[in-house]
């Protein structure tokens, strides 16, 4: 049995290796630009033809993907990975709001919430892409803000909207109706059979022009006073964080019982930092640090470095089986152990990216079934410390020794929501971009937030973002991340980049909450290990687990608990595969597409020339030239 299931995964990897793709590879020796909707990569390939490098036209793109809602808008976050060819260093962009002034847990726990609440005005952070954007620009951009814009200005004057986010709109005017300036905004039918836009119709966003209008003035004005770049930058930044952009996104954030105040967006600041790396068989994997979940696909990458996972075969039962222990593993640690790297108390990250540490992880894998039971390691031992929250985890219901699992931790099972109300927690919102250009700028960003039905802030035309929800409540459950003024949640959000070399050997991102870094795993294991040229790694076959705390979506522990055992496969697994899988204590389900969307480029340094990749999953769209 076991030399016939090999032989199946030989030839279900030669198949993969060789059938057709869905959507072509893109080709480009001189630009690359993908993002989640077509008509931001023509805003990202506009700014490349007018001068830009891949850092304007990544912000150009970022403008534009906000200005058309959906999976995000312009009060949510920004979170950037660069590679900058002077320094040959990878940096990080933490464009990520913090809680606002009284975002207590008695707060939200008088209201009877377990977690922050996932719409409204209670769910925002402050503002950070509009920061994010122009920080990138100051810093690493070449343009104006005024080019940079310029796209996403003519979208807010009018533009044909999208099926998919008319729709979303439609379907959520509900919620929005309790809003009256989303409703001003959304609904501009109202009355009618159906109140929000059709697809294909001309959408106005009057109130959003104007605040974009605003910043590009402020920009201008200073440099016909004689000011420099940066300052004329920085003149727009200003007037969005301190002047009167600020004043009525607080008063319209105040009317609709938001907490945001004026020294809540004045005392807010983009940060640059250093990303979080790991070495996978001789490739510098690059993640943003703990505010995200970038850290689980190191943590996962180091213990699968243990394991032959190319002699597995792509996809087999033991390779879906090892894989999805590492994940299991990684994000256990995520749920207990990650947070905001600027409030105390410190995250215990050396020990959790030791190499050491991951291999008492993997040593912990059995090969013939599912741990139900896995939780949070000890990495604090591998940091030479003694572990502070070791009676926290014991009243949690994890047992540090695993030989002593033999029970189900309190925290982590009895999930009763629906299967579609979870699954719809689980992808939520988000988008990715992707810039690169001949000069070896490289770019990748996962902004969100804001998305449909959003909030908007007074008349700025501004939805606030709903990231509070990713912060805790209680302790028990993550001790880093428990709610509180000024700190950032610790989000989904994750773009990567990867050296080989010394130099940029792929670029990628993807939408869908915590599948994120499962998706990116998997991504970056089908190229590294398998072989897959960049696009037909974005479309193959992934798998999702369930086994974790979801980041988003409902205000009790029971909309986010995990689903031991639980996994999301494509229709096309084999019977034999499934069986397998069966047999090790897996619940299986199973969907058409499993891939993303993940959006990537590749460096093809024997030819000089960038590859890019747009999964077939959502309306991602890329051009090259």
């Amino acid at each position: 049995m076991k030399s016939f299931s090999f032989l199946i995964a030989l030839i279900t990897l030669s198949l993969t290796a060789t059938a057709q793709t869905q959507k072509p590879m893109l080709y480009g020796s001189n630009w690359m630009a993908i993002t989640g909707k077509p008509m931001a990569a023509t805003a990202g390939a506009m700014t490349f033809q007018s001068g830009g490098n891949a850092v304007d036209a990544a912000c150009a793109m970022l403008a534009a993907t906000c200005t058309m809602w959906d999976t995000l808008s312009w009060g949510g976050e920004t979170q950037v990975l660069i590679y900058n060819p002077k320094t040959k260093k990878v940096i990080a962009i933490n464009a990520l709001g913090v809680a606002p002034t009284g975002a207590t847990t008695e707060f939200f726990k008088s209201k009877g919430y377990d977690f922050p609440p996932e719409y409204g005005p209670l769910a925002a952070t402050t503002p950070g892409t509009p920061g994010g954007l122009i920080y990138m620009l100051i810093h690493y951009g070449t343009l104006s803000l005024e080019k940079v814009l310029a796209p996403a200005m003519q979208m807010a004057a009018g533009y044909a909207i999208e099926a998919q986010a008319a729709n979303s709109m439609e379907r959520g005017k509900a919620l929005i109706k309790q809003w009256p300036y989303s409703k001003k905004v959304f609904l501009p039918h109202l009355g009618e059979k159906r109140e929000a836009p059709e697809g294909g119709e001309i959408f106005v966003q009057k109130d959003l022009l104007q605040t974009l209008a605003k910043m590009v003035n402020a920009e201008r004005e200073a440099l016909k006073k004689g000011k420099s770049r940066k300052e004329a930058l920085m003149a727009a930044y200003d007037r969005f964080y301190k002047g009167d952009i600020a004043q009525e996104f607080v008063r319209g954030s105040k009317e609709q019982g938001g907490l945001i105040t004026m020294q809540d967006l004045a005392n807010w600041k983009p940060i640059e930092e250093e990303p979080l790396m790991v070495n996978y068989k001789g490739i510098e994997a690059y993640k943003l640090k703990q505010w995200t979940q970038g850290p689980v696909l190191l943590q996962a990458l180091n213990i699968l470095e243990n394991f032959d996972l190319k002699a597995m075969g792509y996809n087999s039962s033991k390779y879906i089986h090892t894989v999805y222990q590492a994940m299991n593993m990684a994000f256990a640690d995520r749920d207990f152990y990650y947070g905001d790297p600027y409030a105390l108390p410190a995250e215990p990250m050396k020990g959790l990216l030791s190499k050491d540490y991951a291999k008492q992880r993997a040593a912990l894998i059995r090969v013939d079934k599912n741990d139900a039971h896995v939780g949070p390691g000890n990495p604090y031992p591998f940091e030479n410390k003694n572990n502070p929250y070791i009676n926290l985890l014991k009243t949690r219901g994890f047992e540090m020794d695993s030989t002593k699992r033999n029970f189900a931790p309190v925290h982590d099972l009895g999930n009763n929501s629906l299967k579609a109300d979870y699954e719809d927690r689980l992808w939520r919102g988000t988008t990715s971009i992707e810039a690169a250009d001949k000069e070896g700028w490289v770019v990748s960003v996962t902004p969100s937030g804001g998305w449909l039905p959003a909030c908007i802030a007074g008349n700025t035309g501004i939805g606030m973002s709903q990231r509070m929800q990713s912060f805790v409540l209680d302790s028990a459950l993550n001790p880093f991340n428990v709610v509180a003024p000024g700190k950032r949640p610790r989000v989904t959000l994750s773009p990567s980049l990867f050296l080989k070399d010394g130099k940029p050997f792929l670029s990628a991102a993807v939408q869908g909450g915590d599948t994120q870094d499962q998706n990116l795993l998997q991504f970056f294991l089908n190229v590294a290990e398998f072989g897959m040229p960049v696009q037909k790694a974005t479309e193959a076959a992934n798998f999702n687990t369930n086994q974790l705390w979801l980041s988003l979506g409902g205000t009790k522990s029971s909309d986010r608990a995990p689903k031991p055992g639980q996994i999301l496969l494509n229709r096309n697994t084999s019977e034999t595969v499934r069986a397998e899988l069966k047999k090790m204590g897996y619940d299986l389900s199973f969907a058409e597409r499993t891939s993303g969307p993940i959006n990537a480029i590749y460096f093809d340094w024997k030819h000089g020339s960038l590859w890019g990749g747009s999964s077939n999953h959502g309306e991602d769209y890329g051009i090259g030239w």
